[in-house]
Formats: structure tokens, sequence, C-alpha cells
């Protein structure tokens, strides 16, 4: 991991921040596509509408031409539910970083930096449902400098201010498409401990499922 420096975050940093967070979402969009037309209520309603158009029509341009639609339709819902979190992560924390985390003696944000460029962040605070821990938040890391342990040591680093500040694990959510990302907390030593799906209607309806994972602390002391 040469040239690379974890450091906290500043204040001159907040546009790259900004764009690799919205870069790392957006990645997400071709996977979860492709859960939904997985899914088998997808598939049936496909189904259903090009036998109907068939039959009723007897051409098979109007069927193919509805099914295309419904997959259109499907892929901007997609891109509006990433578009609307995208939207109230940066109205709730990322427009002001330094107010989120940085004003809390028990939050912080950092940045990974190499060569004068940000290419990482990661951040924690307080869980809101889980007064022990604290929570692992805007892990990112650019596609360019993947491969090279930097999430490793962001994950660290919120591990190890975790425990300094004395409390007994660190939680995160993530879901269901990030594969990549599950890996390495799985990795890191993180336990799946739940998972749920998105109250709004259409996640509940594509099954877009969360999964929260936990990883135990040893404090300073403490015996193996």
């Amino acid at each position: 991991m040469a040239n690379i420096q974890i450091r906290k975050f500043q204040d001159e940093d907040a546009e790259s921040v900004k764009e690799i967070f919205t870069f790392g979402m957006n990645e997400h969009l071709p996977s979860s596509f492709m859960h939904i037309l997985k899914q088998p209520l997808t598939q049936m309603l496909l189904m259903c509408t090009f036998c109907a158009l068939m039959a009723s029509s007897k051409s098979f341009l109007l069927p193919i031409l509805a099914v295309t639609l419904l997959v259109a339709g499907a892929r901007q819902m997609i891109v509006h539910m990433f578009s609307s979190y995208i939207d109230i992560s940066l109205k709730n924390d990322l427009n002001n970083i330094s107010e989120a985390y940085l004003k809390n003696v028990n939050s912080c944000f950092w940045v990974a930096e190499s060569d004068g460029q940000v290419v990482g962040t990661v951040a924690c605070l307080p869980a809101e449902t889980t007064p022990e821990c604290l929570e692992l938040k805007r892990m990112a890391v650019q596609r360019s400098h993947r491969g090279m342990g930097i999430a490793k040591a962001l994950c660290r680093t919120v591990a190890d201010f975790t425990r300094d500040r004395g409390y007994a694990a660190v939680i995160l959510y993530t879901s269901m498409v990030a594969t990549d990302a599950q890996k390495l907390y799985e990795h890191m030593g993180y336990k799946r401990i739940r998972e749920f799906v998105l109250p709004e209607f259409f996640a509940k309806i594509i099954n877009f499922t969360l999964f929260e994972y936990r990883l135990d602390l040893q404090q300073d002391g403490e015996k193996d």
C-alpha cells in the first residue's frame, strides 16, 4: 500500500468524497437491474404480458414492444431508487461532513490519499439502534485503487477508533448486490447478524435486501 495515507477529512476533500460516493453507488446499478430480472414476480409479469398480447393481437411486434417497455421501466425505477438514495445521503451528511462527523468525539470521517488525490473514504458514528456500537458508514474506494489493501486499512481504522472509544463493536449495513463489500467485511471478521428488505414499496416488490454485519472488538487488557 505504497504512497497511501489514511487521514481525517478536510473541507477541501468534499468534492472528491462526493464523487467517489456517487460513482461507487452507481456501480451497483447493473447488478441491481439483473436482480430484478431474476425475480419470479418479474419473470411472471413479463411472460403473462407477452402471452396475453400475443394471443389477443396475433402479432410478435406488440408483445415484444410491451415487454421491452416493461424492462426499461424496471431499469428506470432502479435508477430512481439509487438517485434518491444518493440525494438523501448528500443532503443528510455528505454536504457537510465536518458538521456531521467531526463535531462529536465518538464520530469521525477519514479519507485515503494517494499522491495528493483522495481515493477512498470511510466514516463512523454512534449507532442509532445499538448504543454499545459505532456504525461504519461511507466506505468507498476509487476503482483505480482497488486491490491495494486500502479498504482493509480503512476498516482497521474504524475498528481501532471504536476500540479506543470503549465501544464493544462495529456494525454496518450493506446491500445484497454489494458482493465485493460483503467478502471484504467477512474477511475482516464481521459476522452477518440480520437481513431485511427495505420498506419502500418498490424495494419490497423486488425483494431488495440489506444485510447487517457486526464486528465484536476485544478491549485492551482482555485476554484471548
